[in-house]
Formats: structure tokens, C-alpha cells, sequence
């Protein structure tokens, strides 16, 4: 019986042979902190008696919760991760100077590599699955001990195959694909298992779209998301500074799946997650029948912030204005994709249109500053999660979709089609 290209990387860094089941302690190529979670990591390493970090070149620090700081409390959390990655010359860290959210900052420095094992303290870190990577969340603890040893344990998840198949309609991007698995298998569909993604639409799938498709595995309960390495990696990678030399692993033909998902992506509109689950799954065409008035438009975070994204959404609005009683909120992933909007005339376009442009920010997503709900509003958001209170009062509601579908509803004042604007 062959291997899951989960179980090589777990086996190439275990010096053996391993499969799905097994309980392995392994290296770890990149660990990964933010603001929020790496303060209690410190704690544990210095409570621990550690002097030094066992890979300092494998360990980032990302500030891009709640920097720049909204309040004492998280100025002084981001003091914490300051002082202890200038005590240790952190080459990996950054702040204000060259922000970013983590899970899109990484993969633009080349600091996480196809084949690696990676985690971090915050449960998106799936997203570099898209890289041909094991990549998930782990508690800050368990960062810790990472700092401190190199290495964690781990219990080798079993795999479940989804086959995409079929060419996407316009406006149907990686969001699409995810939200629709989850759909289909609820938010523990995938509890502990890996989601490796293949087939036709992957092919051709981008890696914008790819960094999307991943990220939100967590949502299905899953450890990990992963897509290997093909020619679209290759490119995105090749200007790329990388930190470690790339080791592609690919899943054998006889390999052991637990579940194959066979999704045919042609006939697929955009869908739309309605509160309180992102497995709430809906039709667009469903969701413009149901009328559904906005009061706020998010697009951003570590699931659609990327250039794609700003160029989709300066797109649709250029030339239009936001609907009177709705807002838009735009955050750029990392300052280079800021830019780059910037130099392309993007940000110009969202602004004149009626839009707010932020800073790189998680923020907004997880409700803690920068776009904050009031009681019984309505929003559409490119974010990954809709659950009760997360971007706001705890009576607001939140409808996910891709950046297409949100700049449309922005300038409609109401969940719209692109086509309609």
C-alpha cells in the first residue's frame, strides 16, 4: 500500500517509514507566532528555564492581530513579543516596519517551503498547505515546546481525497471550493484528518485561490489542507528567497484514503455561508432571492486579502459608488500587496468608490478592532467564519463569500451578482 503525500513529509522528517495513525515526534521547519498567541509561548519557554530558541531561523513572530496596538492591553502584548525577539536576535519578526498577516507574509518572504512541516499558534496556519507543506494550529504551548526542542508530537492524520473536476464559472474562485466542501461535510466532516485537494479545476487553479481552498480546512474540522507542488507552485516560488531547499512529495496511486469527495465545479455558482456557520452553504442566486440588505462589506484576512482579491473587488466598484447605507472595508494581507494595489491604481479605484483601505490587519475577522459590528447589522465578508458575535455584537450576522461577490454587494447595498453591477 502506497503513501499520502502527508505521510512522505511525515516520514521524510522521521528518518522512517510512517503512516496514518501513528504517533511521531518530528522537526519542525517553521514555527509561527502572532501578537496574540506568542506571549503565552514566552511565558512557557522562560518558565521552562530555556536560555535559547533550538531553531531561531525556523521561528517567526507575525504582529498582525492588533498592531498597530488598538489599546494598552494589546500594546503591551506586542511589547512582550518585541523585547523577547530583540533578546534574541530574531531575524524572523515582524512589526509595523514590514507587516503583514502571517499566513500571507510567510509564503511572500519564502519562509515556508514546499515539504515542510510547519505550525503556529493560530488555527489558519493550514493555509501553507497550498505550498506542498503540512502546515497546521497548535496551541501556544505546544509552540513552546517547539521553541525549546525544534521538534513536536504528532499523530499522522488519515487523508481524505477531494477531487475537483470541471471548469469554474465566472466569478467562482478557491472560497467557492472550499465553502462548498464544508457544505457538503459539515464543520467536523474532516475532524483530524488531512484534506489533500486534486483534480482538473486544482490544475489550473491559482495560488491565490489555492491559499484560500487551505486555509479554510480548519473550518471542516480538519488538521490540515494540503495541494502538491506543480508548476503554478514553482512559479509563484521561483523570485523567491527560499529559506530551505524545496522537496516535493507527491501522494502514491495505491495510497490509503479514508473518504473520496468527487465535487464537479461546473455548474458551481459562488456560495455564500449564512450565520452562524460557514457550513450554512447557499447559492448565490439563493441569497439575491432572499433580499438580504448589508450594512457592512469586509475584504481582507489571511482567506482573501491577497492581490487577486483587491484587483477583483477595484474592479466591480470602479466608477460606482457604495450604497448609501453600507460600508466597505478593504485590508491588504501584507504591505507588498498594498503596494502593488497601490502602483496598479486599485487602492485609487476603492476609495473613490466610497471604500476604507486599512492597514494589514487580522482585526476586523476576528472582531477586535477595525470594522466592528453594532447590534442587528448585516454583513458580507471574505472572511472564514461566521459564528455568532465573531466580528461584532453578538446579534449582528455574517454572511461569507468570496471578494467578488462582497464588492458587489457593496455597491448594491445587498447581496448582489458581479453581473448585476
Amino acid at each position: 500500500m502506497g503513501l499520502t503525500i502527508t505521510e512522505k513529509i511525515f516520514s521524510e522528517h522521521a528518518g522512517r517509514e510512517v503512516r496514518a495513525g501513528e504517533i511521531v515526534e518530528v522537526p519542525i521547519d517553521m514555527v509561527i507566532g502572532n501578537d496574540i498567541t506568542t506571549p503565552i509561548s514566552i511565558k512557557a519557554f522562560k518558565d521552562s528555564g530555556a536560555k535559547k530558541l533550538a531553531n531561531p531561523d525556523g521561528f517567526s513572530i507575525v504582529l498582525d492581530h492588533f498592531i498597530p496596538a488598538k489599546d494598552i492591553a494589546s500594546a503591551n502584548q506586542a511589547k512582550i513579543s518585541r523585547e523577547f525577539a530583540w533578546e534574541h536576535d530574531l531575524k524572523n519578526f515582524f512589526d509595523e516596519k514590514d507587516m503583514g498577516i502571517e499566513h500571507a507574509l510567510l509564503p511572500e518572504k519564502g519562509l515556508v517551503v514546499p515539504g515542510d512541516i510547519i505550525i503556529g499558534a493560530d488555527s489558519h496556519t493550514c493555509t501553507h498547505g497550498a505550498l506542498g507543506a503540512f502546515a497546521t494550529g497548535m496551541g501556544s504551548t505546544d509552540l513552546a515546546y517547539a521553541m525549546i526542542t525544534g521538534g513536536n508530537w504528532f499523530k499522522v492524520p488519515e487523508t481524505i481525497k477531494v477531487i475537483f473536476n470541471g471548469e469554474l464559472q465566472p466569478y467562482v474562485t478557491g472560497k467557492d471550493l472550499i465553502l462548498e466542501v464544508i457544505r457538503q461535510i459539515g464543520v467536523d466532516g474532516a475532524l483530524y484528518q488531512a484534506l489533500e485537494f486534486v483534480g482538473t479545476t486544482i490544475d489550473t487553479l491559482d495560488m491565490d485561490s489555492r491559499f484560500s481552498l487551505c486555509n479554510m480546512a480548519i473550518e471542516a474540522g480538519a488538521k490540515s489542507g494540503i495541494v502538491a507542488v506543480d508548476d503554478i507552485t514553482r512559479e509563484f516560488l521561483k523570485e523567491k528567497n527560499l529559506a530551505r531547499p524545496s522537496k516535493e512529495f507527491y501522494s502514491d496511486a495505491d495510497a490509503n484514503y479514508i473518504q473520496t469527495i468527487e465535487i464537479d465545479v461546473s455548474k458551481l455558482e459562488p456560495v455564500i455561508a449564512y450565520p452562524h456557520l460557514p457550513s450554512n452553504g447557499h447559492s448565490l442566486s439563493q441569497a439575491i432571492s432572499d433580499d438580504i440588505k448589508v450594512d457592512q462589506v469586509f475584504i481582507g484576512s489571511c482567506t482573501n486579502g491577497r492581490l487577486s482579491d483587491i484587483e477583483t473587488a477595484a474592479k466591480i466598484v470602479k466608477g460606482k459608488k457604495v450604497a448609501r447605507h453600507t460600508r466597505m472595508i478593504v485590508t491588504p494581507a501584507t504591505q507588498k500587496i498594498m503596494e502593488d494595489a497601490s502602483r496598479l491604481g486599485y487602492i485609487k479605484d476603492l476609495v473613490d468608490a466610497g471604500a476604507v483601505v486599512s492597514n494589514p490587519t487580522c482585526g476586523a475577522c476576528l472582531g477586535g478592532y477595525m470594522g466592528i459590528l453594532a447590534d442587528d447589522e448585516v454583513a458580507i465578508s471574505t472572511t472564514n467564519r461566521n459564528f455568532v458575535g465573531r466580528m461584532g455584537a453578538r446579534s449582528s450576522k455574517i454572511y461569507l463569500s468570496n471578494s467578488a461577490v462582497a464588492a458587489a454587494s457593496a455597491i448594491a447595498g445587498k447581496i448582489a451578482s458581479p453581473d448585476s453591477i
